[in-house]
């Protein structure tokens, strides 16, 4: 009896975030998805609008930063007659502060959250797609993954932190036939993210200097169906008029 295909989301937040984008594009291809977040009620809320749209879906409470919490996760979305198909990490917390002004606490913040998250991730992910030699996994990054600018230069430091990581994971297994892809998202997501925190900057941009969510998921539902003699192990994703 064939097994019923999962993906799991981390890093859900609100309706309006990359995460949901990305669990009801992959709900729509027929893949069981386990939305795993912080919040309850907001996964709760996501799994109603899937379910009722004809999709499967079952939310998880967990922190991205705790490994026993990723460890549970992970032997749900791969246990009894489930197989885990697909992982996309959208974890992320940013923080400005000039280099000298940058606490010790600030800095591990950052990279438990951007770095240390996707390493755990990516660990138990990798451990459970190893068992059948397949499977996608994407992990989100941004323009700090390849760039340091002040007073970001933490931020950055996690990001790329991240990136090394991923690209590493995509070399060591890329030929046991599972997929590994560092995607960088350079520029801002018209989310409710950004226009709760920087409206005006939002406002400036107008929709056609924003990534849609709709087109952001797109690209990550591409990718994960990418033939396996053409890889990408990593990608950028901007608007048209992004400088670059």
């Amino acid at each position: 009896m064939s097994k019923e295909k999962t993906a799991a989301i981390i890093g859900v937040g609100p309706e309006n975030g990359l995460g949901a984008a990305l669990a009801k594009r992959f709900a729509s291809e027929g893949l069981h998805v386990f939305l795993v977040g912080r919040t309850e009620e907001r996964l709760q809320a996501l799994a109603k609008i899937i379910t009722e749209a004809g999709g499967k879906a079952t939310p998880l409470v967990a922190d991205a930063t705790k490994e026993q919490d990723l460890i549970s996760v992970f032997e749900k979305t791969n246990s009894g007659n489930y197989q885990l198909e697909l992982v996309t990490h959208t974890v992320d917390s940013n923080l400005q502060a000039p280099l000298l002004e940058t606490s010790v606490d600030m800095y591990e913040d950052l990279w438990r959250k951007n770095s240390l998250s996707g390493f755990l991730v990516s660990r138990e992910a990798l451990k459970q797609m190893q068992k059948h030699n397949s499977g996608s996994l994407i992990i989100t990054g941004a323009t700090a993954s390849l760039r340091a600018r002040p007073p970001f230069t933490a931020f950055a430091a996690a990001k790329s932190g991240l990136r090394a990581l991923t690209l590493g994971a995509a070399r060591e297994f890329g030929p046991q036939g599972i997929h590994v892809v560092h995607a960088v998202i350079d520029g801002v997501i018209n989310g409710d993210r950004a226009r709760n925190q920087f409206p005006e900057y939002v406002k400036q941009k107008g929709d056609e200097g924003l990534i849609q969510l709709e087109d952001i998921a797109e690209v990550y539902w591409s990718l994960h169906c990418q033939p396996k003699s053409a890889w990408s192990s990593e990608i950028d994703i901007r608007p048209f008029k992004e400088s670059f």
